[in-house]
C-alpha cells in the first residue's frame, strides 16, 4: 500500500509525466493516413465519453450519479483511456503504445484510489452504497446506478472546462497529421 504522501507527490507528477510522454509519442510517431483515421475514431469516443461525464459532474458537490456515472464510477478516466489508446493506435508505434500502457497502469490506479478516498471523505455512506452498485473502471450496463437520472448539462460542461481537452486533443491531433504529411510524402 502506498502512502498517502507518496499518493500525492505522484498524483502532481504525473501531468509533467503526461506533458514528457506527448514530446516522446511526438517523436517516436510513425503516423499513416490510415493510422491517423483509426487512432481519431478511437480517441473520439474518449472525447465523447468525457464531454458526456462532465456534462453531470459538480465537482465535490453531489456524488455524480447520471449520465455515465451510472455505469462507471471514473468515466473521465475510462474516456481518457480510449484517448490514449487513440493516439497509440494513430502513432503506429510499439515504443508509443508501451508507454502508453506503462503511463496507464502505473498513474491511472493511483489517480483512481485517490479519487475513490476522496470520494468517500466527501461523500460518506452514498458513495458507498454507489460502488456497491457501479463498477470502479470498466463500464458496466448490467450493474447500474438506479437513481433518477439527469439530463445532460451544457454549463456543466463549460463550467469544468472540459472544452481544454478537445482544445488540446485537436491541437495533438493536427500535429500527429504535421508528422504523417512529412513521412509519408
Amino acid at each position: 500500500m502506498i502512502s498517502p504522501g507518496l499518493r500525492e507527490a505522484l498524483h502532481k507528477v504525473r501531468v509533467r509525466a503526461g506533458s514528457f510522454l506527448s514530446v516522446a509519442v511526438l517523436v517516436l510517431a510513425r503516423p499513416t493516413p490510415e493510422s491517423l483515421v483509426l487512432g481519431f475514431l478511437v480517441a473520439g469516443v474518449g472525447l465523447l465519453i468525457r464531454a458526456w461525464a462532465s456534462g453531470h459532474l459538480q465537482k465535490e458537490k453531489t456524488l455524480a450519479v447520471s449520465g455515465p456515472y451510472r455505469y462507471s464510477r471514473n468515466p473521465l478516466y475510462f474516456g481518457n483511456f480510449f484517448i490514449g489508446a487513440g493516439i497509440a493506435a494513430a502513432a503506429l508505434s510499439w515504443w508509443v503504445l508501451g508507454l502508453f500502457a506503462a503511463y496507464f497502469g502505473f498513474f491511472y490506479p493511483l489517480i483512481i484510489a485517490r479519487e475513490r478516498d476522496r470520494m468517500k471523505q466527501l461523500f460518506p455512506g452514498e458513495y458507498d452504497d454507489y460502488g456497491r452498485q457501479v463498477p470502479l473502471f470498466l463500464p458496466s450496463f448490467l450493474r447500474r446506478h438506479g437513481g433518477v437520472p439527469r439530463r445532460f448539462s451544457r454549463e456543466l460542461y463549460l463550467r469544468n472546462k472540459e472544452y481544454r481537452a478537445l482544445i488540446g486533443a485537436v491541437v495533438f491531433w493536427l500535429l500527429l497529421a504535421a508528422k504523417a504529411l512529412l513521412l509519408n510524402r
